[in-house]
């Protein structure tokens, strides 16, 4: 009887588990007009206020940023441009309507 308990309140906890995760759309993904993985897209760097880097991507109706991190997770803050500047050919050649 105890085994059965056991194993129904395992059973009861891996249901609950699976109830929390939330697939979503997948964000790896651009869906424009010419969907394409976001890891094909041109990158720049924005500097920050504070003169640390931020990776940025602009395909013409959406824009990504994300910020750099090292190896350790902290913020890289290279001097590769002045604070509050973006540099790099990062924007794609779609117009932008807004």
């Amino acid at each position: 009887m105890m085994n059965m308990k056991m194993s129904l309140s395992l059973v009861a906890a891996a249901f609950a588990l699976t109830a929390c995760v939330d697939a979503g759309p997948n964000k790896s993904v651009d869906r424009g007009y010419n969907s394409h993985p976001v890891s094909e897209l041109q990158a720049g760097i924005w500097v920050d206020p504070n003169g640390c880097d931020h990776w940025i991507i602009d395909d013409g109706v959406e824009g990504y940023l994300s910020a750099r991190l090292d190896k350790y997770g902290k913020p890289v803050c290279s001097g590769i441009g002045e604070p509050n500047t973006a540099v790099g050919d990062f924007k794609n050649p779609v117009p932008d309507p807004i």
